[in-house]
């Protein structure tokens, strides 16, 4: 389904899927490991489309095996200041990534996502944002709050 010899992630960030985030912490470095995943690990329920024009690569319910090879572990990022560009990217992807937990109806991991870009939209700066910059990192916050509330709701809260 995806191959991608140099994946970085840090696990529960949420950015890959939850097959991975499990599995990977329990690796050594050098080690290639099998993990099979039942749909709820892997693309869930709906699968996962590349494009809306295309059937989707990943069938519906579809349980996946994943060959990982470790090969390196490094220490989590420390919160580096961002120019407010690199906060508003990084807080795109992570709002972007809730929103796919979301369609999947893994509201847990979209808050958690969500709350990783507010986080990001929120770190600390290297340099004051720009009128401009300002205001997008504002409309980007009230995407991830409404977001937030969306999926508390989902949950009953």
């Amino acid at each position: 389904v995806e191959r991608d010899p140099r994946l970085t992630f840090v696990p529960g960030h949420g950015d890959v899927v939850q097959a991975l985030e499990l599995g990977v912490p329990t690796m050594q470095p050098g080690e290639i490991s099998f993990f099979l995943a039942a749909c709820p690990y892997a693309y869930g329920r709906p699968g996962s489309r590349r494009c809306a024009h295309r059937e989707p690569d990943v069938p519906p319910e579809a349980p996946l095996l994943f060959e990982v090879t470790l090969l390196e572990v490094r220490d989590g990022p420390d919160p580096q200041p961002l120019p407010p560009a690199a906060r508003l990217r990084l807080g795109s992807q992570r709002r972007e990534r809730g929103n796919f937990h979301f369609a999947r109806g893994d509201f847990a991991a979209a808050l958690r996502s969500y709350r990783l870009a507010l986080h990001a939209l929120d770190g600390p700066v290297t340099a004051p944002p720009g009128p401009e910059e300002e205001e997008e990192l504002q409309e980007q916050r009230v995407k991830c709050l409404n977001n937030c509330a969306a999926a508390e709701l989902k949950e009953g809260r």
